[in-house]
């Protein structure tokens, strides 16, 4: 298997609504992209799969090595194999890749954020950074066009948050701010305990409304020279706000399921969206 080979499976098989942004991009793009979501991937998955911290955190650390001998010219791994030859061409940073990580080290030491100022820091990290990344990827000619990027990332970060409510709570993770759980009556133990109350249920519309603010604040930030390059991102913001309407149509029942749009459905937005953008 190739180092693209390896990227191209790893990306296929999270199904996430990123691999369905990039369907339609030319292949030197494509395989960068791809590169580049199977690293986020993959220092994702250290800090999801590995039950000790403490094995997570040396994991994470040979990550940091990594990207040094990725731009030391000697990557090791297939997915900095992949990516190598994007460095140059998009401008990808080292610093921005190790930012990244940085976000992965975040959830390694806390399971709680206090407000929502120490929240979008970390939404920078994991998604905000990934959405510059990827700007540079599909090709701008405006720099604003990589505030659009980040905002749009922060944006994609919230959205997972709603989404995974329930799914994060079984890892004794809360993402939603306390001093916002306050607000709306509702206690950790509520979340930890699968309990939909009404203020639950209110206290998630209040989320969601916050994430369609950073959608609308994001597209309004695209330069219009740069729209038709930035597609792929235009095509997850839609797959994106499709899922948020699921969620508010079925009640903000986030704790005891996963709502999630089908494959075909993901394609066709996909498709539809590239049309139109």
């Amino acid at each position: 298997m190739t180092p693209d080979e390896y990227c191209q499976e790893k990306a296929a098989k999270s199904g996430s609504s990123f691999y369905y942004s990039f369907l339609f991009l030319p292949p030197e793009q494509r395989r960068a992209i791809t590169a580049l979501y199977a690293f986020c991937r993959e220092v994702d998955d250290v800090v999801d799969e590995i039950s000790d911290p403490g094995v997570a955190a040396k994991t994470l650390a040979w990550w940091r090595e990594e990207v040094q001998a990725l731009y030391d010219g000697r990557p090791q791994h297939p997915v900095t194999r992949a990516l190598q030859p994007a460095i140059e061409p998009y401008d990808i940073e080292q610093a921005r890749l190790n930012e990244i990580i940085d976000g992965m080290e975040m959830d390694l030491r806390q399971s709680r954020y206090l407000d929502f100022a120490a929240l979008e820091r970390y939404c920078y990290h994991v998604a905000g950074v990934v959405g510059i990344l990827a700007a540079r990827i599909f090709g701008y000619r405006n720099p604003q066009t990589l505030k659009y990027a980040e905002t749009l990332g922060t944006a994609f970060q919230l959205t997972n948050i709603i989404r995974d409510v329930g799914e994060d709570a079984r890892k004794n993770r809360i993402y939603i701010p306390m001093d916002e759980l306050q607000r709306f009556g509702v206690t950790a133990a509520d979340i930890l305990n699968y309990r939909e109350t009404e203020n639950f249920g209110a206290l998630m519309r209040f989320q969601i409304e916050r994430a369609e603010r950073y959608y609308r604040e994001a597209l309004a930030l695209l330069p219009e020279e740069d729209r038709r390059a930035q597609r792929p991102g235009l095509v997850m913001a839609a797959i994106y706000r499709t899922l948020l309407d699921e969620i508010r149509r079925d009640g903000c029942k986030v704790l005891n399921q996963r709502t999630a749009l089908t494959p075909v459905r993901k394609l066709w937005i996909a498709w539809r969206t590239w049309l139109k953008a």
